[in-house]
């Protein structure tokens, strides 16, 4: 019984949502974003509480996600499901970090240096470059049309449409990045699109946050590891002119 009352003392999330436990993951979601209009300080500073918004997100932040969810429901407890979350992000950009480098190291055969660098030039770096300027470019655009009304549906959806081809660009680029490893000369050049790459999808996220939770700090995040990826673009680019 200890551990049954010990879990009874944790926030009913589904209640804090007002959905009821068979919602599906689109109607938690649909629930989320009222709930967070209605107590938005900015929307309606009149009910505007605090406390209330802080019981939303972290509700939020299990029910939407259903990995969490199902461990919520098994009675588990949310804290060290998101702390291990945060553990497995680090892995994952560690792991592939490694793998970057495993495949910068692997032998090139069959072609002599400037074939190789050609190659890679064309089958690699410019289609890359191009896709990143697609993601990269648009965003300000995006951002001043959504500034007009963040709580516009319609808005909202055409800037989470615009973050669905970024992710659509990013995984092409990703997959020209694999292709083929780079030439040892341009071992700088293809750690500058690695990062920038890396950048763009921990900005695309933070993106993607903030269309399901209007908080700005989210859009803030994203918008600066754009530009940090924005930077690392033109440093390869740099590196390519170099070369002549």
């Amino acid at each position: 019984m200890t551990a049954y009352n010990d879990f009874m003392q944790y926030p009913n999330h589904y209640q804090t949502l007002e959905v009821s436990p068979t919602a599906t993951q689109a109607e938690i979601k649909q629930a989320y974003r009222q709930m967070v209009k209605r107590f938005h300080p900015d929307r309606n500073p009149e009910v505007a509480n605090h406390d209330q918004i802080s019981s939303i997100n972290i509700a939020y932040e299990v029910l939407g996600d259903p990995h969490r969810r199902h461990t919520y429901d098994l009675q588990f407890t949310t804290y060290s499901r998101l702390s291990s979350g945060a553990r497995y992000t680090d892995q994952t950009r560690q792991q592939r970090t490694a793998d970057a480098q495993a495949q910068h190291r692997q032998r090139q055969t069959g072609y002599t240096t400037d074939e190789q660098l050609k190659l890679w030039l064309n089958r690699v770096y410019q289609p890359v470059n191009r896709l990143l300027y697609e993601i990269l470019h648009p965003l300000q655009g995006q951002l001043d049309d959504l500034s007009a009304d963040p709580f516009d549906d319609e808005l909202l959806e055409d800037f989470q449409l615009y973050l669905d081809d970024c992710r659509e660009l990013l995984q092409k680029a990703q997959g020209y990045f694999k292709s083929i490893p780079n030439p040892s000369t341009m071992a700088g050049v293809a750690a500058d699109l690695y990062y920038c790459l890396d950048q763009v999808g921990d900005g695309i996220d933070e993106l993607e946050r903030f269309t399901s939770s209007y908080n700005e700090q989210y859009l803030h995040t994203g918008q600066e590891l754009f530009r940090i990826a924005t930077g690392l673009r033109r440093q390869a680019q740099i590196g390519i002119r170099n070369l002549g």
